[in-house]
C-alpha cells in the first residue's frame, strides 16, 4: 500500500478506499435482501455477478472471510485513528435517510456489554435490515439427537413455513414397524399459518414423511428438479399427485412465503440438485444448510456455491443451523470421483467374472461412474431392485444419467451374454432383509443366481446400526463361492455429509452472530458446538435444541423456550399411528418371552368349569415336549376358577386376573420366565 503523503490532497488519501469499502460491504445488504426492497422474487435467479465467481475467487472469499473473523491486532492499533479520522467525513457527508438506519441497527450494540459489541462487529452484527423488537421461532419436529426425520418449523409473526419431512428406519425395538415420520399434531394446529414447505434435496429422510402430512394439510411444495421428481413418484404411490401443488425452484431462485424470503443455494451431497437455504426475516438472515459436503470435482453439477456464503457472510448472518452428521470425523470428505478411480481398479481385477455392485439407489453420481466403467471395459449393465430401477429411469430421463444406447440390459437376457461382459447394479448395501442382494445371498432371488463366477462389490458404508445385517449377507454371499470386496483398504464410498474441515470452513465463510447444529445424534451435535466455539463464536450464542422444544431467536439472543406437540408416528401397514408404546411393549414383551392362551368354558347362571382349560403355548414351550408341565399348569388355572367360586367372584374380568396372576407365578417358579397370559372365559 502506497505510504500517505503529507503533501497529498484529501481526496488521494487513504480515507476514500475506507469510505468506499464501507459502502460496497453495505450496499448488498440493501440491494440483495429482499425483505428490504418488498419485491417478490419468486423465482428470479439473481443475475449478481458475485454468483458467477470462479473457484480461485471462492477460495479467495474464504481467505478473506477466516481473515475477517480473526482480525490481527497490531494491525488494528496503526490504522484505528486514520479510520476514525477517515470515517467522519463519510457520516457528515450521508444522506439523512442513510444515517438514521445506521444509528438505529448500532443502537442495540451500544446497550450490550463490551464483549458482545466486539462479537456482533464479527459475526452477524453488520446487517442493518433487522427489526430488534422482531423475533423468529424455530421448532424442530424431527432430526436431532437422531439420524433422519428432518423436519424443521420457522414462525414469524403470522407466518409459518416448513423445511424438509422425513422418516426414519424403526430400530430393534420397533417390532413390525415399517417406517417413523413426525408426529404432524403441531402442523395440524396451524395449517392455516403454513405457506409452504421446502425442501434441501431428494434422500428418503427429508422426503419420506412427505405424503403422509399432505394427506392432512395440503400445502404448496418447493423443491429442485430431480427432487420434486422424487416426491411425485411418493405422491402417486399414495393417490395424492395431482391434489398437491408443486412447484419448480433452482439454486439461486427465492421463494416468498408470507414474511419469509427463501434464496436456494447450490451445495454437494451423495444426490443431486442439493440445496442450503438462506432465510431472510425480520430478525436477520438465518441459514440452513441442509445434507452438504465441499467437492471440488463433483461427478456432475456445480461446485457448492462458496462464493454466495462468503458474500452472506459479508452481508451479515444472524443464525447458522448446519449439519452435523460427521462433525466427530476430522480432515475434509473424499471427493466421490475417488470411487470411480477405485471402480476403475476393480473392474480390472474382476477380469473374466461377472460383477455385481450394491449401492444406495439414489446416489446417481455413483451410478454415473458405473455406468461409464461399463462402457469403457465393454460391459453391458442390468439393474435389479424396485427403487434402483425407478431411479435409473427417472435419472435418465431427466438427464441426470447419461447411459448410452445399448448399454442398459433387462434382467431377462442376462443368459444372452457372457459374465465378462455384464456389470449388475443392485440395492441391499445395507443388508435390508427385502432387498435384491439379500435375496441374492439367500438364493432366494428368481433372476440372479450367485455363482463362484461372481465379483460382488460392496459400495457403501454400513449406517449404524445395520452392521450385524451387512455381515450376514456377506458370510452368505462368501459361502457361495463368490468373492466379496469390502475391505477398507479400497476407497468404495465416500460419505455426502461434509467433515471438520468443512464444517469450520462453512462457520469462517457465514460468520454467525448465534449456531445451532442439526442433523445428528447428540455427541454429533455437541462436538459441532465444540467447533464453532474454537471459530470464534461464544458458548453463549450457542443451542443444542430438542425436537418439540422451541428455539427461540432475535437480534440480540438465541434462547430455548417452550414445547409443542412432537414425537414419533409409528407406520406399520396401511395403519398410521396406531401402533404406540403400549403396542410395542406388548409385540417386546411376546418377541422375548412368548404367548400363553388360556380358554376355560364356565357355566354362566353357576360358575362351573363346564370344559377346559385347554392351554395354547406360541413362543413359551413346544407343548408336546412339556406335557408335565402343561398338565401342572391346568391344575393351577382350576385351582384359581374354584378359589373365586368359594370366594363368591362372578365378575369374568377377575376371575381371568386370578388365572394370570396364579398361572404367572407357577410359570416363573418352573422356567423362570414371564411369558404373556392370555385368560379366555367362554360362557355357556
Amino acid at each position: 500500500m502506497k505510504p500517505i503523503n503529507e503533501s497529498e490532497s484529501k481526496q488521494d488519501r487513504p480515507k476514500r478506499r475506507y469510505h468506499r469499502r464501507s459502502n460496497k460491504a453495505a450496499k448488498p445488504a440493501a440491494e440483495e435482501t429482499p425483505a428490504a426492497s418488498g419485491e417478490e422474487l419468486v423465482s428470479t435467479p439473481k443475475p449478481s455477478r458475485s454468483r458467477k465467481k470462479t473457484l480461485d475467487e471462492a477460495i479467495a472469499a474464504v481467505i478473506g472471510a477466516t481473515a475477517v473473523s480473526e482480525p490481527e491486532k497490531p494491525r488494528e492499533k496503526k490504522q484505528s485513528g486514520s479510520r476514525k479520522k477517515n470515517n467522519r467525513p463519510a457520516k457528515e457527508n450521508a444522506p439523512a435517510e442513510q444515517a438514521a438506519p445506521a444509528a438505529q441497527a448500532e443502537a442495540p450494540a451500544q446497550e450490550a456489554p463490551r464483549k458482545n459489541q466486539k462479537n456482533s462487529r464479527r459475526r452477524g452484527g453488520n446487517n442493518n435490515n433487522t427489526d430488534p423488537n422482531a423475533r423468529v421461532r424455530i421448532i424442530p419436529l424431527g432430526g436431532l439427537h437422531e439420524i433422519g426425520k428432518n423436519m424443521t418449523v420457522y414462525e414469524c409473526g403470522e407466518d409459518m413455513f416448513i423445511v424438509d419431512c422425513g422418516l426414519a428406519f424403526p430400530d430393534d425395538e420397533m417390532f413390525g414397524v415399517d417406517v417413523v415420520i413426525p408426529d404432524f399434531t403441531f402442523v395440524e394446529k396451524n395449517k392455516d399459518k403454513i405457506r409452504g414447505i421446502v425442501i434441501t434435496h431428494g434422500h428418503e429422510d427429508h422426503i419420506g414423511g412427505l405424503a403422509y402430512l399432505l394427506k392432512t394439510v395440503n400445502i404448496p411444495v418447493y423443491a429442485t428438479r430431480l427432487t420434486l421428481a422424487l416426491i411425485e413418484g411418493k405422491l402417486k404411490e399414495h393417490g395424492l399427485l395431482g391434489r398437491v401443488k408443486l412447484i419448480e425452484k433452482h439454486p439461486g431462485d427465492h421463494i416468498k412465503l408470507g414474511g419469509f424470503d427463501v434464496e436456494l443455494i447450490a451445495v454437494n451431497h451423495s444426490i443431486p440438485d442439493a440445496c442450503a437455504l438462506a432465510i431472510s426475516t425480520k430478525a436477520g438472515l438465518i441459514i440452513q444448510t441442509g445434507d452438504f459436503k465441499v467437492d471440488f470435482t463433483p461427478v456432475a453439477g456445480p461446485v457448492i456455491d462458496l462464493a454466495r456464503f462468503g458474500q452472506l457472510g459479508q452481508q451479515g448472518v444472524l443464525a447458522l443451523l448446519a449439519d452435523s452428521t460427521n462433525a466427530e470425523r476430522p480432515g475434509a470428505t473424499k471427493s466421490e470421483r475417488v470411487v470411480g478411480d477405485t471402480f476403475e481398479t476393480l473392474f480390472k481385477k474382476a477380469e473374466d467374472r461377472r460383477i455385481i455392485i450394491a449401492t444406495f439407489s439414489s446416489n446417481v453420481h455413483r451410478l454415473q461412474q458405473i455406468v461409464d466403467c461399463c462402457v469403457k471395459h465393454g460391459r453391458k449393465l442390468a439393474v435389479s431392485g424396485r427403487s434402483m430401477v425407478n431411479m435409473v429411469e427417472r435419472a435418465a430421463e431427466m438427464g441426470y444419467l447419461n447411459i448410452p444406447e445399448g448399454t442398459l440390459v433387462d434382467l431377462d437376457v442376462l443368459s444372452r451374454y457372457p459374465d465378462n461382459k455384464l456389470v449388475i447394479a443392485t440395492t441391499g448395501s445395507q443388508g435390508e432383509p427385502m432387498s435384491a442382494l439379500t435375496r441374492m445371498a439367500m438364493n432366494d432371488h428368481r433372476k440372479i443366481t450367485v455363482t463362484p463366477n461372481d465379483f460382488i462389490i460392496l459400495s457403501a458404508s454400513p449406517i449404524p446400526g445395520n452392521e450385524e445385517s451387512v455381515t450376514r449377507v456377506i458370510n452368505a454371499l462368501l459361502r457361495q463361492g463368490a468373492e466379496v470386496i469390502y475391505e477398507k483398504t479400497y476407497d468404495l464410498h465416500t460419505s455426502g455429509h461434509a467433515q471438520q474441515d468443512e464444517l469450520k470452513l462453512m462457520l469462517a465463510l457465514t460468520k454467525p452472530r448465534f449456531f445451532m447444529p442439526v442433523h445428528g445424534e447428540y455427541k454429533h451435535l455437541k462436538k459441532h458446538c465444540d467447533l464453532a466455539a474454537a471459530m470464534g463464536v461464544p458458548r453463549e450464542n450457542m443451542v443444542i435444541g430438542e425436537i418439540g422444544r422451541v428455539v427461540e431467536l432475535s437480534p440480540e439472543q438465541i434462547a430455548l423456550g417452550g414445547t409443542v406437540p412432537s414425537g414419533s408416528v409409528m407406520v406399520d401397514g396401511l395403519g398410521v399411528g396406531d401402533v404406540g408404546s403400549i403396542v410395542l411393549r406388548d409385540r417386546k414383551h411376546l418377541a422375548q418371552d412368548g404367548l400363553i392362551i388360556v380358554v376355560v368354558a364356565m357355566d354362566s347362571a353357576t360358575g362351573e368349569v363346564v370344559s377346559g382349560p385347554d392351554i395354547v403355548s406360541r413362543g413359551f414351550v413346544y407343548v408336546r415336549e412339556a406335557e408335565d408341565m402343561m398338565s401342572d399348569a391346568r391344575r393351577v388355572c382350576l385351582r384359581a376358577v374354584d378359589r373365586c367360586r368359594e370366594q363368591e367372584v362372578q365378575d369374568w374380568g377377575s376371575i381371568k386376573n386370578a388365572i394370570k396372576d396364579q398361572l404367572g407365578q407357577f410359570v416363573w417358579g418352573r422356567t423362570k420366565r414371564s411369558p404373556m397370559i392370555l385368560p379366555i372365559i367362554q360362557e355357556v
